[in-house]
């Protein structure tokens, strides 16, 4: 029988040595407002509490922690979540981009000057989520009317009220963005 030219080395001997993890807990390497981050978590984080409690970002804020209120939205890949549904491992070689790194700089977003310049909060406790379904829903083509606005913003809720401001307030930044 004659030798195969293929031969067989075990798989310890291809890939670099692995540091175990401890047992429930993984890896992940991430986008975070534009810098990188490798961090390892439990693996039931929440996206919302890896950016609060280790990363120190608190802009997205635990409201409901159902995704029903919006307080926590960001942008993973350029699409609005639920931060405090989604678990942070889904972040895993993807960007995450929060209120803390929509401006640059001093500059403030268009979305974040119209919001103060329509008086589009009260308490503020909301407005980083609405800040971040807004920049989302202009980017989405959804910021084409009032009505429609008013649909693609339901998932986030203001207490207080100030949903007159924030319409508004979309309005002029989808101008401001070329999107409206």
């Amino acid at each position: 029988m004659a030798s195969s030219a293929l031969s067989v080395v075990p798989l310890r001997a291809q890939s670099p040595q692995v540091t175990a993890l401890p047992e429930g807990t993984t890896a992940i390497r991430t986008l975070v407002n534009g810098r990188p981050v490798a961090v390892t978590i439990d693996v039931r984080t929440s996206l919302l509490d890896l950016l609060r409690e280790t990363l120190a970002l608190t802009g997205a804020k635990k409201g409901c922690d159902h995704g029903q209120c919006g307080a926590c939205t960001v942008h993973l890949d350029g699409r609005r979540v639920a931060s405090c549904l989604t678990l942070a491992a889904k972040a895993d070689g993807r960007e995450v981009l929060t209120i803390e790194g929509l401006s640059h700089g001093d500059a403030l977003h268009p979305m974040q000057q119209a919001f103060i310049d329509h008086d589009a909060l009260q308490c503020g406790y909301c407005t980083p989520g609405q800040i971040m379904a807004a920049v989302a829903c202009v980017a989405e083509g959804n910021a084409t009317s009032r009505e429609r606005i008013r649909e693609y913003m339901s998932g986030s809720i203001c207490r207080c009220g100030a949903y007159v401001g924030i319409v508004a307030a979309i309005e002029d930044a989808a101008s401001r963005m070329g999107r409206g």
